[in-house]
């Protein structure tokens, strides 16, 4: 073992005690931060607004700051790029995260002078805590690559602004610098699909360790290396890779993969990182026991059951007061400035002992043209059940509501997938998907059962749909996602105008 990887076992061993400790006091942790925040927070613009000074307790804090979105918080943002200061979090932020949403666009999300050791130091000791917990060994004597967006910055006002993944690229601790790849000028490049070409090549020849990146897009990289090595399996090319970090979707669809092109064993660490803040990370060995709440790093968290995120008053629970397998919307108020602030994820508890979660959707993204509410979780679980029985390769899926089907029928749910490697028959698993869907969902089982819809129609997509895809709404790479389903058409009406050019 060299003598890095050495020195970083000692300090990995001290987050993993640390963390340990940190999961025990959680509810403890969370009363502080809250304390914290309004006591930070009284002399903003935003605090003067909302009475922080009377606030003693939760029940005050939901009394006087109402839950809010992107667009309630726009004219802070304005203020600060007009060069305001003290508006949502004392002095002004150090950088914004620059993000894309459904419906507010562009987003710019502030990051402060404290909240960023959330994204940092946190990160660092969450993956030293799985150094530590799966006794990796010379881990870090090698290569370490994170697919991420551009570092390169721009100015919003005064304030330097870009993806989240770049800003974090100019916080890499020197200790690490000299095992980063790719090159500071490859990551640069804006193209996604030349960037992968340029980082394939640049890291071919590499001691790679750790590989990071949102699946598809390592998948992506990996069929590259491939292609240029001339090698069967990942594997071949990197033998001492022993580390894939991945975050932001759900992992199961593209396991199959993503480990066919990996081509031997490797550990596998999953984050919850947020241009909002670094919410969750696995803690033990296997990420299906839940990724661990982040309690303890200047976030305050609450939680809206999600079928009351409607309502002009929804009930807003604390730490102490949710319970295992209930959906919840996650609700922020952090120390960048986010007050009450809804990232439109949901989630799931899983355990309470310590508090652990899964993600299990977007809020926004459902289908409920027939009042069914499916979520993403129903159709990712209903999908991985049916691969189990029917075994094909999965490389890329959405679903969407076909209301007035072109053959004048009943509607139906739509599944576009791009297939790695096809089932043997795609009519039984069809029927057996619809079948492990009526399990998942009372309501589409009641419409299925009623005739109202029928059942659902897979739409077999050729390889590279989804990538031309992404591609024609410029969001090909980085840390965009493919919605998993959507209440309308739009991404379902692109997919077929793909299909019909010659």
């Amino acid at each position: 073992m060299g003598i890095k990887s050495r020195v970083i076992n000692v300090f990995a061993n001290r987050s993993r005690r640390r963390i340990e400790h940190d999961a025990l006091h959680a509810k403890e942790h969370q009363y502080a931060t809250f304390q914290m925040l309004i006591r930070k927070g009284k002399g903003t613009a935003f605090g003067k607004q909302h009475g922080f000074q009377t606030i003693d307790n939760h029940s005050d804090f939901i009394r006087q700051v109402p839950i809010r979105d992107y667009e309630d918080l726009r004219p802070y943002i304005e203020g600060i790029i007009q060069g305001e200061t003290d508006l949502l979090w004392p002095g002004r932020p150090i950088y914004f995260a620059k993000t894309s949403g459904t419906t507010s666009g562009i987003k710019y999300i502030p990051i402060t002078r404290d909240s960023i050791p959330n994204h940092i130091g946190n990160a660092r000791s969450a993956l030293f805590n799985i150094t530590s917990r799966l006794s990796l060994q010379n881990l870090f004597d090698g290569k370490v690559l994170f697919l991420s967006g551009s570092p390169v910055l721009e100015k919003k006002g005064v304030i330097p602004t870009g993806r989240l993944s770049g800003i974090v690229n100019h916080w890499f601790p020197a200790w690490l610098r000299s095992n980063q790849l790719p090159s500071f000028e490859t990551n640069c490049i804006e193209d996604w699909e030349v960037k992968v070409d340029k980082i394939a090549r640049e890291t071919l020849h590499s001691d790679m360790r750790i590989i990071g990146g949102i699946p598809p897009w390592v998948q992506m990289y990996y069929e590259r290396v491939l292609a240029l090595s001339g090698k069967s399996t990942i594997k071949e090319v990197f033998p001492n890779l022993q580390l894939f970090v991945y975050g932001g979707v759900n992992y199961e669809p593209y396991r199959a993969q993503l480990e066919r092109l990996v081509g031997g064993p490797i550990a596998y660490f999953e984050t919850y990182p947020a241009s909002e803040g670094f919410i969750a990370f696995q803690d033990l060995d296997d990420a299906s026991a839940g990724l661990l709440l982040e309690c303890n790093a200047g976030i305050f968290f609450e939680f809206v059951p999600t079928g009351e995120m409607h309502l002009p008053s929804p009930t807003r629970l604390t730490l102490d007061q949710v319970e295992i397998g209930q959906d919840y919307a996650l609700i922020m108020s952090t120390n960048a400035g986010l007050w009450a602030y809804s990232i439109g994820d949901t989630i799931e508890f899983v355990s309470t002992e310590p508090y652990r979660i899964k993600v299990t959707g977007r809020i926004k993204h459902f289908i409920s043209a027939f009042g069914e509410h499916v979520i993403a979780k129903e159709v990712e679980e209903a999908l991985r059940l049916t691969v189990a029985s029917h075994p094909c390769l999965i490389n890329e899926f959405t679903v969407a509501p076909q209301v007035n089907p072109p053959d004048g029928k009943k509607p139906f749910h739509e599944w576009w997938i791009e297939f790695g490697e096809m089932p043997k028959d795609m009519t039984a698993f069809a029927a057996d998907l619809d079948m492990a869907m009526v399990k998942q969902n009372l309501y589409y089982k009641d419409l299925i059962d009623g005739k109202i819809l029928r059942p659902l129609v897979v739409q077999h997509l050729p390889s590279g749909s989804f990538k031309s895809y992404m591609q024609s709404i410029g969001k090909l790479g980085g840390q965009n996602k493919v919605p998993r389903l959507s209440n309308d058409r739009d991404i379902a009406s692109s997919l077929e105008s793909l299909l019909k050019r010659p």
